[in-house]
């Protein structure tokens, strides 16, 4: 066992109504990079749960050994104190304190009750050197962008001495450019003798840096591969995480678009709180009825930000232009107002903003839709009830009941959830924000084919991705942004990746 840092032997955990792991086995080398592959749902987050030490000893059966001594955690606290550290895919960075105060947080030492400040500010200058982030340490976690608070996690996980780093999702946030520092970043901490244990639906990034590869599929751990031994491509990695091959990523459907639908001329948007800086800089462009329109670009392109202030002003301190829906000029100061003249919205924050996580999937689902399901304030249930059942069957919310808690739903099946609860609105034009983002293959061919029904059905769509070869296989055109501005359109047929990338850094 002496070879091996970590080993899972027969681990089956289960939950209300639900078994995430069933009989996992897995055996992580001193010193390598492993990755974990599955569809969401597979049960590679309960698992790396369960060797943290979220879910403690008792809470699960089977085995979990650690550096050769099996392991019997109560909370994160004691893996911790062994030199295991996880980043989930959500950060858990407190906002409002600088980056040296969230490094140290929880295990800062006192002399006399007091402490030394000075310390920990030069302390924390030695991790952010490692994780490659040239920022001050007395910079507020807050006014950081999410790659940046992704590196000040990892800087924290090192102060506390960490051999292996779990983690859950690392570059889901990040564009093409903050995706390649963090997976450098990865190599290094290899050179360095630190293990680390990767998940990732990016099967481009997995292959690049993992030396094996454990695939889960319904709770089980189906293979394990060495990446370079074995010649490992991400078809054989897709037929074991969905049991079958995936021949067509993106469905075929034929082009037909109508008259304009939508229409933005010379639109602008200020800062909430710099109310001078635009961070939308007259963008005009127009959307036709039955087409998928994607708007790429870099982090902070103003890509998300020009998509909410046109549901209702959403975002910004004041808008400037002009929005035309079905050839008529609209002022929508409210998502109310928004969703009543057609357009539907599909957060990228499905947990922040596109779903209420303590309340169950129908009523996540008929939130949109109250109107139509209440009689004098009272919801009819059977009808909230019925239409759940029906999304339900139709988008393949994995579920044991429309009861069930939001929160315990996969992010695959979250993001069917928030689809559901758009297209029970029945809006006319659907703005969908990284519609794909942190879900797996599987997930995200089934996304691409409920965008594909629906532009078939006559609806239209306006996608914001990050995710080029995603934009190239959806689109019928591609509008590029950066800085705030629309840097170029480009139709499907012209349209490649170097072209894109050009538009956005050049113009």
């Amino acid at each position: 066992m002496s070879e091996n840092i970590l080993e899972i032997e027969n681990l089956t955990k289960d939950f209300p109504g639900v078994r995430a792991l069933d009989n996992v086995t897995v055996k992580v080398r001193k010193g390598e990079i492993h990755s974990l592959c599955g569809e969401n749902g597979a049960g590679k987050s309960t698992l790396t749960s369960v060797i943290s030490g979220v879910y403690p000893k008792g809470d699960y059966q089977g085995k979990v050994f650690y550096k050769g001594k099996e392991t019997n955690y109560h909370n994160v606290k004691d893996s911790e104190k062994e030199g295991l550290a996880i980043i989930h895919q959500e950060l858990a960075l407190s906002p409002y304190l600088s980056i040296y105060e969230n490094i140290f947080l929880g295990h800062m030492q006192t002399k006399f009750g007091m402490i030394n400040w000075d310390y920990y500010i030069r302390e924390s200058k030695k991790y952010l050197d490692q994780v490659g982030l040239h920022e001050p340490p007395e910079t507020m976690v807050s006014k950081l962008g999410v790659g940046k608070q992704q590196l000040v996690e990892i800087a924290r996980a090192l102060s506390k001495k960490v051999d292996l780093l779990i983690l859950d999702e690392p570059t889901s946030s990040l564009n093409d450019e903050e995706s390649e520092k963090l997976l450098e970043l990865i190599r290094k901490f290899k050179k360095q003798g630190i293990t680390s244990v990767m998940i990732s639906h990016k099967l481009n990034e997995v292959l690049e840096v993992a030396d094996t590869v454990t695939v889960l599929r319904d709770g089980k751990s189906v293979a394990s591969y060495g990446v370079k031994e074995e010649n490992l491509t991400e078809e054989r990695i897709i037929r074991d995480m969905v049991g079958r091959d995936l021949t067509h990523r993106f469905p075929d459907r034929e082009t037909r678009p109508g008259d304009t639908i939508m229409e933005v001329k010379n639109w602008s948007v200020y800062h909430p709180d710099y109310h001078s800086i635009k961070v939308v800089d007259g963008a005009s462009f127009y959307l036709k009825k039955g087409e998928i329109l994607a708007f790429c670009g870099p982090m902070g392109a103003g890509r998300t930000e020009l998509m909410m202030s046109l549901f209702g002003k959403s975002y910004g301190y004041r808008n400037e232009g002009e929005l035309y829906i079905k050839g008529k000029k609209v002022d929508l100061h409210s998502t109310r107002e928004a969703m009543k003249a057609g357009l539907g919205y599909i957060s990228e924050d499905r947990k922040g903003l596109g779903l209420i996580l303590i309340q169950d999937v129908k009523t996540n689902i008929s939130n949109s839709n109250l109107e139509r399901m209440s009689k004098f304030g009272i919801i009819n249930r059977s009808m909230e009830i019925k239409e759940a059942e029906k999304y339900r069957k139709d988008l393949n919310i994995r579920t044991p009941s429309v009861n069930q808690l939001a929160r315990n739903l996969s992010g695959g099946n979250q993001q069917k959830v928030v689809v559901s609860r758009t297209l029970a609105a029945n809006p006319d034009i659907f703005i969908v924000d990284e519609p794909t983002r942190g879900i797996d293959v599987g997930a995200k061919t089934e996304i691409y084919n409920i965008l594909a029904d629906l532009v078939a059905g006559g609806k239209s769509v306006i996608m914001v991705s990050s995710e080029l070869p995603e934009a190239l296989g959806m689109a019928d055109r591609i509008y590029v942004m950066n800085e705030g501005k629309i840097k170029g359109m480009l139709t499907h047929e012209e349209a490649t990746q170097e072209k894109i990338m050009h538009l956005a850094l050049v113009g």
